[in-house]
């Protein structure tokens, strides 16, 4: 058994903007973030995944940087860092930094010089090309609506950005972006922080040749630069020359990853990073058409859920690791997408999805609010939302696509990001607490009911029942490097899996419907009954019945 610190540890991400405003600006900030340390170690995690802090014009919600050494005016100076670092220290809370480095911003100054001539020494930094036929180099499309290439007409060329306008792509075949991006990365880890969370790091290597694409809807065609020619390469190098030097935890988000790559990425060896993000259980259905690419996706079939998931629990047993996660900035909230969030099964679905996900082999990953049964906000007006991917596609598929406002509303209800960025609920006063100001972005309505301080006090909320979640993973080396099989993988209502370290037992079961249903007879026969009920979501079990959206886990020796 390979053991590492950061597999038997539980992440929090923070979204910055919106977890605590210190100062009344309507936006959370570092002071907020250390005023709530407490709170965190009182849930038990033992990292904070920060979404980016550093200094940025805030087009992408500082995801666009343009200096990777210096912080957000809006959140604070790098004395409020180090303070928020020193003090998550003396909680024993390390601190992993969300890493964006296949673009930067076009404020960056490197950026800035490059678009200042053919021949700046700055130029090779970014993907500059002449254009084709009076029109962009090529037919990909950038991930947030449009074209992904901008004319600049200081040099008559085009550059590359894979996402916003303001998010140029770096050039990573230029063996000085690397130094650069290396030397940084250094610089924080010796400032002492614990890890990085690398923001669309299957994305830095380009085909050869950018070569067109297939078309899609919208007329422009996937760049194919997931897992690119060189990003293995330069994986191995930043690990040689930054990673490998501290003790970290580093996790890829690698969208379409797959699981040949993913073993890669997170080779057992070390090489390259600890662990992948990989999306396929968060996208839709296989039935659903999905003409409009995540917009208008259905939610999957367990059937087809289940063996996502086992397909990626067996598929890297022993060869690389899982992270584990049902939300995150990018996501929708997890009891609105995978549970049910009406009032009467929103605790309860929420109890349930914790189970399942934190009960498998992997690092887990706790979205901010996840531990409160947050939901998504449904918000009416279009005027209500922030998000530039939501705000560019509603936008390109009302005007070019024929979408209706009323189905565009009902797909940014369902799927947009601000779902997931709403302010953090602390408590049932103004603004939930999180501001004395006016929130960037609007709170949940349902915040007097949903909230930090209701919970901390219920010993049946869904903040109690992630405590003794983390707890439990913290006590049972089992829930962490346990072997997984999927049972029932064919059941249309229940989720049921088995852990198996040496003689040491989990059955592991969910109910992801709000029906009561049977526990299949093969599954019953082989809990014994002298095996103890580790954790569940209801005070009182029925025999041989899971109720709706019921989660139990049984512990028994062989």
């Amino acid at each position: 058994m390979n053991k590492a610190w950061w597999k038997e540890a539980v992440v929090y991400q923070i979204y910055p903007r919106s977890f605590m405003d210190s100062n009344g600006d309507g936006i959370g900030d570092l002071n907020g973030i250390t005023e709530k340390l407490e709170y965190l170690k009182e849930l038990g995690i033992d990292v904070i995944w920060l979404s980016p802090v550093y200094q940025s014009p805030n087009d992408d919600n500082g995801y666009d940087i343009s200096d990777y050494q210096a912080i957000m005016e809006e959140f604070g100076t790098m004395e409020d860092y180090d303070r928020m670092l020193a003090r998550a220290h003396e909680l024993g809370i390390k601190i992993m930094m969300d890493l964006v480095v296949n673009h930067t911003s076009d404020e960056h100054a490197w950026f800035v010089e490059s678009r200042k001539s053919v021949d700046n020494p700055y130029r090779d930094f970014y993907i500059w090309r002449k254009g084709k036929d009076g029109k962009e180099p090529n037919n990909w499309g950038s991930c947030f609506s449009g074209s992904a290439w901008k004319y600049d007409p200081q040099t008559d060329m085009y550059f590359l950005h894979l996402f916003s306008k303001k998010q140029p792509d770096l050039n990573w075949d230029n063996p000085k972006v690397r130094d650069q991006v290396f030397e940084m990365m250094n610089w924080w880890c010796e400032k002492g922080i614990d890890g990085f969370r690398m923001d669309v790091i299957s994305l830095i290597s380009k085909p050869e040749g950018l070569p067109d694409g297939i078309p899609g809807e919208t007329g422009y065609a996937d760049s194919g630069c997931a897992n690119g020619p060189h990003v293995h390469e330069y994986l191995k190098e930043m690990n040689r020359k930054v990673l490998s030097h501290y003790d970290l935890i580093t996790v890829g988000e690698a969208s379409g990853v797959t699981l040949e790559e993913a073993k890669k990425y997170a080779n057992a060896d070390g090489s390259e990073l600890n662990m992948v993000f990989q999306f396929e259980h968060t996208g839709g259905g296989p039935e659903a058409d999905n003409h409009y690419g995540k917009w208008d996706s259905h939610k999957m079939p367990l059937p087809v859920w289940k063996k996502i998931l086992s397909r990626w629990q067996t598929g890297l047993e022993g060869k690389a690791w899982n992270s584990l996660f049902l939300s995150n900035h990018d996501q929708p909230r997890s009891v609105s997408w995978f549970g049910n969030d009406s009032e009467q099964y929103r605790e309860i679905s929420a109890k349930m999805l914790g189970t399942c996900l934190h009960m498998m082999q992997g690092t887990p990953y706790v979205y901010q609010g996840e531990e409160l049964g947050m939901c998504n906000a449904y918000f009416d007006q279009l005027e209500d939302y922030r998000d530039i991917e939501s705000l560019n596609a509603y936008k390109e598929l009302t005007e070019t696509c024929g979408v209706s406002h009323e189905e565009m509303m009902g797909y940014l209800k369902r799927i947009s990001r601000d779902n997931a960025r709403t302010p953090m609920q602390w408590d049932d006063s103004a603004n939930a607490g999180f501001t004395t100001g006016t929130p960037w972005i609007k709170v949940n309505s349902n915040y007097p009911k949903v909230n930090a301080k209701q919970e901390i006090s219920d010993p049946d909320s869904v903040f109690s029942y992630y405590k003794k979640l983390i707890r439990l993973r913290h006590e049972n080396e089992i829930i962490v490097y346990g072997d997984y099989e999927l049972l029932a993988p064919e059941d249309e209502a229940l989720f049921i899996y088995t852990r198996m370290l040496g003689t040491q037992r989990l059955m592991v079961l969910c109910n992801f419907t709000e029906k009561e249903v049977s526990i299949p007879a093969e599954v019953t026969e082989q809990i014994p009954a002298d095996a103890k009920l580790l954790i569940g979501n209801y005070s009182k079990q029925k025999e041989e019945m899971l109720q709706a959206y019921e989660a139990r886990v049984y512990a028994y020796h062989l």
